[in-house]
């Protein structure tokens, strides 16, 4: 049976994250995707020029309306924005509890922009994090949710992702990206511990999206019924191979996107 994922998320009209990125990670990984818009935004490659938030009564009644008719296997959380839909979403979702959440924190943007209000995030971590099966900050994002300095230590993640868990979600990801090394490890706390997953550093610029990419990429692979450690060792791989093969395309001048569909193009390549 194909499964149906929903992303709740912003818009990237130039396709390389938002739920752009999620539809085609969703595609990639072989399940259905939907899509309740939460802000549409002016970007590219370069960065953010604009952002247009949707009521939320208005966020609310398109999730509501996607499970009123879809069954849904799994959804995934994006750009929030502001305490308002953070309260929304959380609403609209209550009844239907026990199907997986993955919570992706968006709060800046590749380029530096602001996708969180500063003043949301204690509604996200009141009213979304306690829903999330799976949370997945980068370093930047946990410190913000924890109110605390960036990690900069494997030592500092791993007390800043149990510290996370201890808030709700029933795991943690935290993404090692923003350490200065040649390693990315990430590191998972979930209820049968900490484990550590190592990866080389791709030399690329084009990592825009990487974050939506992933959390999607996890969200399909839990509702195809895979634990929060299987889901993360192949939703990984499958990053890792988008972004290494990122420079097949051409997309903007800036932070360029991953190749989403990297396995299934070849031909376009002849």
């Amino acid at each position: 049976m194909i499964r149906n994922v929903l992303s709740i998320a912003g818009s990237d009209p130039s396709g390389g994250a938002g739920i752009q990125a999620d539809l085609k990670a969703f595609s990639a990984r072989g399940v259905y995707g939907m899509a309740a818009l939460t802000a549409l935004t002016a970007q590219n490659t370069q960065g953010v020029t604009g952002v247009h938030l949707v009521p939320p009564h208005f966020v609310a009644q398109q999730i509501t309306s996607v499970f009123a008719d879809v069954r849904v296997d799994a959804v995934k959380i994006g750009m929030i924005a502001n305490a308002g839909i953070a309260e929304a979403v959380a609403e609209a979702l209550a009844p239907h509890r026990g199907i997986p959440v993955v919570v992706d924190p968006v709060m800046i943007a590749k380029g530096g922009a602001a996708l969180l209000d500063p003043q949301a995030v204690d509604a996200l971590t009141t009213h979304l994090l306690p829903l999330a099966t799976l949370l997945t900050p980068n370093l930047p994002e946990a410190a913000a949710l924890l109110h605390e300095e960036v990690a900069e230590s494997r030592e500092q993640m791993a007390s800043q992702a149990e510290r996370l868990r201890a808030v709700g979600p029933a795991a943690v990801l935290v993404k090692g990206g923003h350490l200065k090394s040649d390693e990315s490890p990430d590191i998972l706390a979930s209820a049968s511990g900490l484990h550590w997953f190592e990866a080389k550093r791709v030399p690329t610029k084009n990592t825009h999206g990487t974050g939506c990419t992933l959390s999607s990429a996890l969200a399909a692979e839990l509702a195809k019924g895979a634990s929060p450690e299987a889901a993360v060792s192949a939703a990984k791989t499958y990053l890792a191979q988008a972004v290494a093969a990122a420079g097949e395309l051409t997309v903007g001048a800036g932070h360029g996107p991953v190749h989403h569909f990297n396995t299934l193009w070849k031909d376009a390549l002849l």
